[in-house]
């Protein structure tokens, strides 16, 4: 797979009022979307915060994880540490699969220039929460597809330019 070729994807999962998650949490229980985020991420690197790491308590399995940190001293069994997002993207470039950013607000930001597609549960509800998905302008990005459920969209967008 040439460098072009590359996938960058965020996949999150959000409410009305953009908000992600509330100190370390998920503030809703959908287990079909926990299946899609599985579906989404089997076979591929995630790329995630030290944060979000510590929400979850633990590598995935079928899937090399790489933590961002500003921490010198922090590690995890089973994990690869790094300090910065370009760092992380340029070692999930090294792997086979696609480069998956999982987390949290500060990650989901700075990987914004680099990501190709956007894989978005857009929540049906509003929630109280202090973490949230960045904004992103819709003119760079074209909706490839949709699913609707009565309690959830999944939204799938590609980068037009």
């Amino acid at each position: 797979m040439s460098p072009s070729d590359r996938r960058v994807v965020a996949v999150a999962a959000y409410a009305e009022n953009r908000v992600i998650g509330d100190h370390g949490r998920i503030p809703w229980h959908i287990p079909d979307d926990f299946a899609h985020f599985k579906s989404l991420t089997l076979g591929h690197t995630l790329v995630m915060g030290r944060l979000t790491f510590d929400s979850i308590g633990r590598p995935l399995p079928g899937r090399r994880t790489i933590v961002v940190t500003r921490s010198p001293d922090w590690g995890a069994e089973g994990v690869e540490v790094v300090h910065s997002v370009p760092d992380a993207l340029e070692l999930a470039a090294t792997y086979d699969g696609d480069t998956i950013v999982s987390g949290g607000t500060q990650i989901y930001a700075a990987a914004m220039p680099a990501l190709t597609h956007q894989v978005l549960t857009e929540v049906h509800r509003v929630v109280d929460g202090d973490a949230h998905y960045p904004e992103f302008d819709l003119s760079e990005w074209r909706e490839t597809r949709r699913v609707s459920r009565p309690d959830l969209d999944w939204v799938w967008w590609e980068r037009t330019r």
